[in-house]
């Protein structure tokens, strides 16, 4: 999950517990599975600029695995887990933003664990509704789960 084991146990627990507590709220099924990876800066600016062609440093980036691509075969067994795919954070960033949005580290790796699974299970913002309705629901979990923006 860290790749540099920047994270403590507490901020690990959070993680997975608010990403838990998502899932609940989105009512994906028990036995739903994602990875989370911890990196730097630079290594997700490598991952953006190789999967997405832009060369900067991001916060989050998700890879969905339940969306079908054209000429793609579906998966499909009662016995397979529902796999949502990967959420990628930078912590350089997260801890760069908790600064600039005036928040705790807290909430804003609560805030980018969930936009991403919300990613993984097809919220986007490429349109001012889409926006809308994604960041809505994320503030929506986040305060049901007590991670307010004015956490400091």
């Amino acid at each position: 999950m860290d790749e540099y084991d920047h994270l403590s146990i507490e901020h690990k627990d959070l993680l997975q517990n608010v990403l838990s507590f998502a899932a609940k709220e989105e009512k994906i099924e028990d036995h739903a599975e994602l990875s989370l990876t911890i990196v730097s800066n630079e290594d997700i600016q490598q991952i953006n600029k190789q999967y997405r062609g832009k060369d900067h440093a991001t916060d989050v980036i998700s890879f969905a695995l339940e969306e079908s691509g054209e000429d793609e075969l579906d998966i499909i067994g009662d016995d397979l887990p529902l796999i949502l795919g990967d959420i990628i954070i930078s912590i350089d960033q997260a801890k760069l933003q908790a600064i600039e949005y005036q928040h705790s580290i807290e909430r804003e790796l609560g805030f980018l664990a969930v936009h991403g699974l919300l990613h993984l299970i097809g919220y986007d913002h490429q349109t001012k509704e889409e926006e809308t309705a994604m960041f809505h629901r994320q503030d929506q979990i986040l305060e049901a789960y007590g991670l307010n923006r004015n956490a400091t």
